[in-house]
């Protein structure tokens, strides 16, 4: 009697075991796998993407580039060589949403100075007047870490391109001057093959906490 209803007891267990690994097998295959969508110039806003690449629609990357940071060093993409990144445009004497950019920037700072695979670019839309110096205090009144977060400057028509043709961020200003610009809230997120992989808006907190899921995941 004992002996049966020790097999009666045996065949439950394993059956309850055997229903477990069935349930937890088809959840896994049903559960959405997270994925991040590699954006090209015909994904996004015409507005913010130059006219003469609004037709791409497959391998856009951010191409070579050569800035000065706020250290007078020269940064190019060999300094982001294999690294995530998120990039922004922005203008030390922004007076509307570039403070809160800032302030959200410096919280992801605080999120990702310890691993070593993921920076921060700041481009000046305004490098006429952020000079290396205004840069430089900027980035101390901020608490920009060095070798982290690069605020760079250069000439209005290298940024207005690399605005306009890669990060797809910015819009036009005044017709009647080309390089004019305008610049956005957006924080882009940029893979470790130069890929843009997400938009955020950098004015909202939520937004930047939802970017810094992002870039976990792209650390896996």
């Amino acid at each position: 009697m004992n002996i049966r209803r020790n097999k009666y007891f045996g065949f439950i267990t394993l059956f309850s075991i055997l229903c477990i690994v069935i349930f937890v097998g088809i959840y896994t295959l049903l559960k959405p796998q997270k994925r991040l969508k590699i954006f090209t110039p015909r994904d996004v806003n015409p507005e913010l993407v130059d006219s003469t690449i609004q037709h791409i629609g497959y391998n856009h990357q951010i191409p070579d580039f050569a800035f000065t940071n706020q250290n007078g060093k020269t940064i190019t993409q060999d300094d982001y060589k294999d690294k995530i990144y998120v990039a922004d445009f922005f203008f030390t004497t922004c007076p509307s949403i570039c403070p809160i950019m800032t302030d959200n920037m410096v919280w992801l700072q605080d999120k990702i100075k310890n691993n070593p695979k993921v920076m921060l670019l700041s481009h000046s839309v305004t490098p006429d007047i952020d000079s290396v110096p205004i840069l430089k205090a900027y980035a101390k009144e901020k608490g920009v870490i060095d070798g982290k977060w690069n605020l760079v400057t250069g000439t209005k028509k290298d940024i207005y391109y690399i605005a306009r043709k890669s990060y797809l961020v910015v819009k036009t200003g005044r017709p009647e001057e080309l390089y004019d610009m305008v610049h956005t809230e957006n924080f882009v997120l940029i893979d470790q093959k130069r890929r843009i992989r997400g938009f955020y808006d950098g004015t909202n907190l939520e937004e930047v906490k939802k970017l810094y899921e992002d870039i976990l995941f792209l650390c896996e």
